[in-house]
C-alpha cells in the first residue's frame, strides 16, 4: 500500500489523572502506533486500512461521514457510513480515531446497532 502513516504528534496526549493505568496505557500505546483522525483530512481523502481480516477503503465526506468498502458482507460496494472512532475491544472509544491496533468502530445506514471491525494493522493515505 502506497503513502504514508499518520502520525498523532500534534495531539499528543499525556496521561490524564482521573483514568486508570490501564486506561492511560491504551491511549499512550495509541499514541505509539500511530493512526489518523478524520478532522485531521480533507474531504475526498482515500485510506486504506487494513485489518488482521480484511482491507478497507475509506473515502472521506466530511465530518465523520466517509465512503467504505472492503467487507463482503457490510460494504462489498462503497456505501456511506459514520466513522464512531477506534476502540480497544471494550465500549471506550477514542472518537473520530483509526487507529493501528485498535478496532474501528462505525454506524451502517441499514445495519442496527455498530459494526466493529479486526484489530487495524496499518493506516495509510493514498496519494
Amino acid at each position: 500500500m502506497g503513502g504514508q502513516l499518520h502520525d498523532t504528534n500534534s495531539r499528543a496526549i499525556s496521561p490524564l489523572p482521573h483514568f486508570s493505568k490501564e486506561i492511560n496505557g491504551h491511549l499512550i500505546q495509541s499514541e505509539i502506533e500511530g493512526g489518523v483522525f478524520l478532522a485531521d483530512l480533507a474531504e475526498g481523502a482515500e485510506l486504506k486500512v487494513k485489518t488482521e481480516n480484511r482491507l478497507y477503503t475509506l473515502v472521506t465526506c466530511g465530518g465523520a461521514r466517509v465512503l467504505i468498502s472492503g467487507h463482503p458482507e457490510f460494504c462489498p460496494e462503497p456505501v456511506e457510513v459514520s466513522i464512531h472512532g477506534s476502540t480497544w475491544g471494550g465500549t471506550m472509544i477514542r472518537s473520530g480515531f483509526i487507529g493501528r491496533g485498535m478496532h474501528l468502530e462505525f454506524g451502517h445506514p441499514t445495519r442496527r446497532g455498530r459494526i466493529i471491525t479486526s484489530p487495524i494493522v496499518e493506516v495509510q493515505e493514498q496519494r
